[in-house]
């Protein structure tokens, strides 16, 4: 049984390693603060940002290896207004600009939609908008500027139903202000980091409280240098 688990479990970081790698560490699952950094192949890409996160913290989330997770901690559900914990694929971009300077498959966002309604069939999912509209959406081209530009977060991309949608890394609303559940920063800073990610390279969102540190160290030992886990 070990032996069986160390195997599966040594496949599922091969599968899962990356080249690029974008780390958001909080304190803690109630903060709304974190900090965030860049890696390629083990080097520090760009200054540590501050970023903003859900305005009630953390909650762990639907993503692509499966880290400890205590019964006392907060799991993601729809609507909580936390970010997910984890470790997610990054899938795209959006934005309003009809092209955009990026190395990832990028969605211009007129007459789209993110699906937030669970009895949806295309909940979690971005579609243009259809003639029978669902009960709840958002619209991604909305008037305000935070979604100007995006990054597409992998969380629970089967869709399972109340586990959590349409989450971002998007521009932030106020130096301060807090999020429904996604990762937010200034246009600038986010422009960098969109122009520096690239498919080829399989690019990862590893987000999680401090308290997950030694657990991704032991994962991502190429993140050894990062003083976010030390």
């Amino acid at each position: 049984m070990i032996k069986s688990f160390l195997i599966i479990a040594s496949l599922q970081i091969i599968l899962y390693s990356s080249e690029q790698i974008i780390l958001v560490v909080s304190d803690n699952f109630n903060s709304s603060k974190a900090y965030l950094e860049c890696y390629e192949d083990g080097e520090k890409i760009f200054d540590t940002k501050k970023v903003n996160i859900g305005t009630n913290g953390l909650g762990w989330g639907l993503g692509e290896v499966e880290l400890t997770q205590k019964a006392s901690e907060p799991f993601k559900r729809e609507g909580d207004k936390k970010a997910p914990a984890g470790v997610f694929k990054i899938t795209s971009v959006f934005g309003y600009a009809k092209q955009e300077n990026t190395n990832l498959p990028y969605l211009h966002t007129s007459n789209l939609i993110c699906v937030d309604d669970v009895d949806s069939d295309f909940y979690n999912q971005i579609i243009p908008m259809p003639k029978k509209q669902p009960k709840s959406f958002e619209i991604m081209s909305r008037k305000d500027h935070q979604y100007e530009l995006g990054i597409v977060v992998g969380h629970n991309q089967n869709g399972v139903k109340k586990s959590g949608s349409c989450i971002f890394i998007h521009v932030k609303k106020s130096k301060n202000a807090s999020t429904a559940g996604c990762t937010a920063m200034s246009l600038e800073e986010l422009e960098e980091i969109v122009a520096w990610l690239d498919t080829s390279k399989n690019p990862i969102l590893i987000q999680i409280p401090k308290s997950s540190s030694k657990e991704i160290l032991k994962l991502y030992p190429e993140l050894k240098s990062s003083k976010l886990l030390n």
